[in-house]
């Protein structure tokens, strides 16, 4: 397929175990900028880890904010943030994300949000936002969203769940150390890498799919095979296979696209507020139909883990509640595309979206 697009890499990547320590030394030359002083928004898992934080290499000057992650990032949190930090002290220098997928989003949502005015709802979408964002840098601390290198930060606003989607959401700098991912919960660090997988096979079972796509995938697939079927979590190379795995998984979506299982995923997020990484195991382990063996083995990774995937979950959903998260996840055209071709509307309805969350 002759898929044209001229996109945009992260700029640096520091990677290797005990990198986080050079993170200091990556930014003093981004510090001259603007009102010289850095924001750090670091999850809130880390408030109480005084090793950890005093690993941060914030200077007096700088702000250190701790998030919680436990709800993805809306537009009216990005807006707050940018409008509380700029009414104190004018434009940061730069924003450093240290944590997973909602850390990171909000790093760069907010990079691009100091610069463009109004409201972050207004710029959900693609390529809508009007002038470059400041410095930002992303430091991964679980691993699976890929986004750490992709150019979407994925807000949930008052009528959508949907990003902002530019070459200027690429971050400046990421720092990849495997071993800030060695104490995460084992449920969360399935649920998370089994994001990178399904990135994976969604990006490569697809119309738009290429041979970009096909080789960051498969290698992706590859590397999450050894982390989740073959390797003990225990052995220090499954964190490095992870961590590559899931910025080759997002790097596969830069000449590709998800699918389904996305698309469901948003609608579970939307309505639901579930997590996004969950949502998509819950969506991923009932679309058989769609994906064949790879739910096959999505679920001997999670029987070889012994990990919980929430079952029965529609038994206690109203009607509208399934109206409504098949609304959202209809108008997702672009995944829709990518999973049935320009033609999806003739094989799929909302009946057909309804009855996948019905087996959920």
């Amino acid at each position: 397929m002759n898929l044209f697009r001229n996109f945009k890499s992260v700029t640096k990547t520091c990677y290797g175990r005990g990198s986080l320590d050079k993170l200091g030394e990556i930014l003093e030359p981004q510090r001259s900028a603007n009102k010289v002083f850095m924001v750090f928004v670091v999850d809130d898992y880390f408030a109480d880890k005084e090793d950890f934080k005093k690993r941060i290499p914030a200077r007096s000057e700088d702000e250190v904010h701790f998030i919680s992650s436990l709800k993805e990032p809306s537009t009216k949190q990005i807006d707050a943030l940018r409008d509380d930090i700029l009414a104190r002290r004018g434009l940061p220098a730069g924003i450093i994300g240290i944590g997973g997928g909602t850390v990171m989003d909000i790093a760069k949502a907010t990079a691009l949000m100091f610069t463009n005015e109004g409201s972050s709802v207004q710029y959900q979408g693609l390529n809508l936002i009007k002038k470059p964002g400041i410095y930002h840098c992303g430091v991964p601390t679980i691993s699976g969203t890929g986004a750490e290198v992709s150019m979407t930060a994925v807000l949930t606003g008052p009528v959508k769940k949907l990003g902002l989607k530019c070459d200027w959401t690429v971050l400046d700098q990421i720092v990849l150390d495997p071993d800030l991912i060695a104490t995460v919960p084992q449920d969360q660090w399935f649920y998370t890498g089994m994001d990178t997988y399904i990135h994976s096979v969604e990006a490569i079972t697809g119309t738009k799919k290429n041979t970009f796509a096909e080789a960051y995938s498969e290698k992706a697939l590859e590397l999450c095979r050894e982390v989740f079927l073959k390797r003990d979590r225990t052995d220090p190379k499954s964190d490095e296979f992870l961590m590559v795995a899931s910025y080759m998984g997002g790097l596969s979506l830069t000449y590709s696209e998800v699918g389904v299982c996305h698309a469901l995923s948003y609608g579970l997020g939307k309505v639901l507020e579930i997590h996004h990484c969950l949502a998509n195991c819950i969506a991923f382990d009932k679309l058989e139909d769609v994906y064949g063996d790879n739910v096959q083995e999505f679920k001997q990774m999670v029987k070889h883990n012994n990990i919980h995937i929430p079952q029965d979950l529609a038994k206690g959903w109203s009607e509208e509640t399934i109206d409504a998260m098949a609304e959202v996840a209809y108008n997702l055209p672009h995944m829709w595309d990518h999973a049935f071709g320009p033609e999806w509307e003739q094989v799929l309805d909302r009946e057909r979206i309804k009855g996948w969350y019905r087996r959920m």
